[in-house]
């Protein structure tokens, strides 16, 4: 008879193409993740995963097996959190996935409330500013900043996103203030390696303009560009939830180049044909009253606007 552990712990190793990092997502250790593996194998008489040194890969009959595997955890964890539904009580794992900065600084502690009001969801939470996929990465929802171009995802809005052109005081002494996209581009830009070459898109008469800058610092996370741009190593274009306080406090000033960069907003975002469950909508809900509109960030941006220049 197979046990729903072990089909549980089979999607999750061929998810995380880990034994280790299964081990680490699900709480237990790597000992107790083989033991289900081979457990499961031997019940269905095949080998669902092809071990080495290094990595973990799914087999032909695996990968037969998984794609009904996660449909009949989904469905049991589906029915677990519909149960709890109908008692009024949100409970239950939630994994969510979000970029490092924006987790770090507005939606923590949004979340640290919701999980207050609700303590029996048992949230997991990662941080990691690559483009993740909420179906093969095991999550039930992502948060993300930028375009949502995804087909696959059903993305809810919680909040506009404005990015700004930011430069060091020092900065701007010694290299001068650009005032149009073409005074831009012979400038240092510190840019976001996530974007490539167009990080830096305006709109312009209706269209995308991009520029190119010259390249000074080539960066993976807005906490650093930030750093960057206040030692005065460039320009950067950044959202204003990154550089709200450093405009209040004057290390950083607007640079005004006579153009807005394209809007742009932060989503949550589940896949395309599966039914959220109700914690994920109130938590969707209550975020986007956090954060406000205009956000609340913006606010606090707009009061930097003094230092613009």
């Amino acid at each position: 008879m197979m046990k729903l552990e072990g089909i549980a712990t089979f999607v999750s190793v061929a998810e995380c193409g880990s034994l280790t990092e299964a081990a680490r997502r699900m709480r237990v250790s790597r000992s107790v993740v083989s033991d289900r593996l081979v457990e499961l194998e031997r019940s269905l008489g095949t080998r669902l995963l092809q071990r080495s040194t290094r990595k973990v890969s799914v087999t032909e009959d695996g990968a037969a097996f998984l794609e009904r595997a996660v449909r009949i955890v989904r469905e049991v964890q589906d029915a677990a959190a519909e149960l709890t539904e109908r008692r009024g009580s949100l409970s239950g794992p939630l994994r969510i996935s979000a970029p490092v900065t924006f987790g770090r600084m507005h939606l923590g502690p949004a979340l640290y409330a919701f999980l207050a009001l609700h303590p029996d969801i048992r949230l997991t939470l990662d941080l990691n500013d690559r483009r993740v996929d909420p179906t093969s990465d095991g999550f039930d929802a992502i948060v993300r900043h930028g375009p949502m171009s995804d087909s696959y995802l059903v993305a809810w809005p919680l909040a506009t996103s404005r990015r700004v052109m930011v430069a060091a005081p020092d900065y701007l002494a010694r290299h001068g203030t650009p005032a149009s996209p073409t005074e831009l581009e012979g400038h240092r830009g510190i840019f976001y390696s996530n974007r490539g070459s167009d990080d830096w898109r305006f709109l312009h008469q209706g269209q995308t303009l991009v520029v190119q800058g010259r390249q000074g610092v080539v960066l993976n996370n807005g906490d650093m560009m930030r750093d960057a741009a206040v030692a005065g190593l460039g320009i950067a274009l950044l959202p204003s939830f990154i550089v709200s306080e450093a405009l209040q406090a004057g290390t950083l000033r607007i640079v005004d180049i006579g153009i807005e960069a394209d809007q742009e907003h932060i989503y949550i975002a589940h896949p395309d044909g599966r039914n959220p469950s109700a914690k994920l909508r109130e938590l969707a809900a209550w975020l986007k009253e956090s954060f406000g509109s205009p956000p609340y960030w913006d606010k606090a941006a707009a009061a930097g606007n003094g230092d613009r220049t």
